[in-house]
């Protein structure tokens, strides 16, 4: 039994992320960091646009962490990846990648936006003093479930890390963030 275009498509690109995995942190040029910037502009729009709420934690965060687009692709072995920017006070002050990489039932792929806020000075300097940031394993990101109409209750969110996953487009549905880890990298 041969395999269909579809999941031959999804193989390849499970194999390319599952190769990015394994790669170390690279650099980017200014042109890639000049896109980033501004699918990370696109992201936050649709993010104020679509979390009604969202404004007012983007306003406390001491950093704001957006991944526009992460892919994830995976046959029984499964990757993502994406690159994005850290931002203070509005403005990036350095670019990341994220990746990871699970084994279990899956077949397909998808597209989805991660927003990660570091809402209090200290998650915010742990996270950028290490060298490789590990979800679940250097910091806890707790994902705020978005209520009827969009909105969440900021008065209810007291985890010093939150995280936003939106935007999904594709056959894998998966909430979780655990596992995924953060790589700084180099503009050139």
């Amino acid at each position: 039994m041969g395999l269909t275009s579809r999941q031959l498509k999804a193989l390849t690109l499970s194999i390319i992320l599952t190769a990015a995995l394994a790669a170390p942190a690279f650099a980017i040029s200014a042109k890639t960091a000049a896109k980033i910037d501004a699918e990370v502009v696109e992201a936050l729009a649709q993010f104020r646009k679509e979390v009604k709420g969202g404004v007012k934690l983007l306003d406390q965060a001491n950093g704001v962490l957006v991944f526009p687009r992460v892919y994830k692709a995976g046959i029984g072995i499964g990757a993502e990846h994406g690159k994005g920017a850290l931002l203070m006070g509005g403005k990036t002050v350095d670019y990341y990648s994220t990746s990871a990489a699970s084994i279990g039932l899956q077949l397909g792929g998808q597209k989805k936006t991660i927003v990660i806020m570091f809402l209090t000075a200290d998650s915010l300097a742990k996270f950028r003093k290490s060298s490789g940031w590990e979800v679940g394993v250097d910091g806890s990101v707790a994902l705020v479930d978005i209520g009827a109409g969009g909105s969440i209750d900021t008065t209810n969110i007291k985890e010093p890390i939150v995280g936003f996953v939106f935007g999904q487009a594709g056959l894998m549905y998966n909430l979780t963030l655990e596992g995924s880890k953060m790589q700084k990298l180099e503009v050139k």
